[in-house]
């Protein structure tokens, strides 16, 4: 089975794409490299550079490697910055994720695993989310997100297209030196940035009511995320159910304090964090349940936060040699 990634040149993308090769499956990779790196893709992996927006680039990719299942993971994923760029978010994310699959009705293709996103429920006022939480979204990103599920929702009953989409929170590590994540607005890269520029890493407050008075969020290990993809995209080889939408999370969070501690400790360079203000509608705590996943999708955490530090440290690291 050869299976499309979508974005299979970046941080997340390219981990799913090395779970592929491991699970003996055939991947292709279609990126634009507005945030993917070419050297993230394998030798031996195809690699078509364009948008996701060039319908003729998709339909000619899905037809010159046989595919059978797309990962679609590409898109515009800056939340913060969405609220500032809507029009490029929708576009790359609800226009790109139509032209998609218009490409792939036009080839008979008819299996899809979707990249969304914990965006999709905004700021939610529960301890635990589900995947049946109320949606919420709080971003032109969010938004876009929920969108491209109901694209497949919809696309779905006209065409008999089988799909499901994986919702993760914060997704970090790397399960290849080579791989790393370089998002100028993730936590860990920013940290890591920090220290070795000689600067001191910042919490936007210490007084919510989690147990250390810092914000509590739900970290997962890439590698454990990209397995998830996979066992997805086996199912829908398989003609097996799947649900709807599947939460990738840990059902315990991380404290951004507890994630600083372990940098200084993994690193080995030292320091107490500086602490700024909240961010306005900074909710304390956001974590998630992964039964579901565990049950048909081989979600686990097989990964420690200190396991999750190194592992991102490493890759940081190597990538500066």
């Amino acid at each position: 089975m050869t299976w499309l990634v979508t974005g299979g040149a970046g941080y997340i993308g390219a981990h799913v794409v090395r779970a592929l090769q491991d699970a003996g499956l055939s991947p292709v990779v279609l990126d634009d490299l507005s945030s993917g790196h070419r050297d993230f893709v394998p030798h031996d992996v195809p690699f078509a550079h364009g948008t996701i927006l060039d319908g003729d680039l998709v339909l000619d990719t899905l037809k010159r490697h046989d595919v059978t299942g797309v990962i679609h993971v590409a898109g515009f994923k800056y939340a913060g910055v969405s609220v500032q760029r809507p029009l490029h978010t929708y576009e790359q994310n609800v226009t790109g994720t139509a032209v998609l699959l218009a490409a792939m009705q036009d080839r008979g293709v008819d299996r899809i695993v979707f990249s969304s996103s914990a965006a999709v429920f905004g700021t939610p006022d529960v301890d635990l989310v589900t995947e049946d939480t109320s949606k919420d979204p709080q971003s032109p990103y969010g938004e876009s997100k929920l969108i491209g599920e109901w694209l497949l929702r919809d696309q779905g009953v006209a065409t008999g297209l089988r799909h499901t989409s994986l919702r993760y929170f914060n997704v970090v590590g790397s399960g290849d030196p080579s791989l790393r994540d370089t998002s100028p607005h993730n936590l860990f890269p920013l940290v890591f940035d920090a220290l070795a520029e000689g600067r001191i890493p910042r919490i936007n407050g210490n007084d919510y009511p989690t147990p250390d008075g810092t914000n509590v969020r739900d970290y997962i290990h890439v590698s454990d995320l990209a397995i998830s993809h996979v066992a997805a995209a086996r199912r829908l080889d398989a003609g097996q159910p799947l649900a709807a939408a599947y939460n990738l999370g840990s059902g315990d969070g991380i404290s951004v304090g507890q994630i600083m501690a372990t940098v200084a400790d993994v690193t080995g360079i030292p320091f107490t964090p500086e602490i700024g203000p909240r961010r306005p509608g900074d909710p304390a705590r956001i974590v998630s349940a992964g039964e579901l996943a565990a049950r048909d999708l081989d979600w686990k955490m097989r990964h420690s936060l200190a396991d999750m530090v190194s592992s991102a440290w490493v890759a940081r690291q190597r990538s500066v040699l």
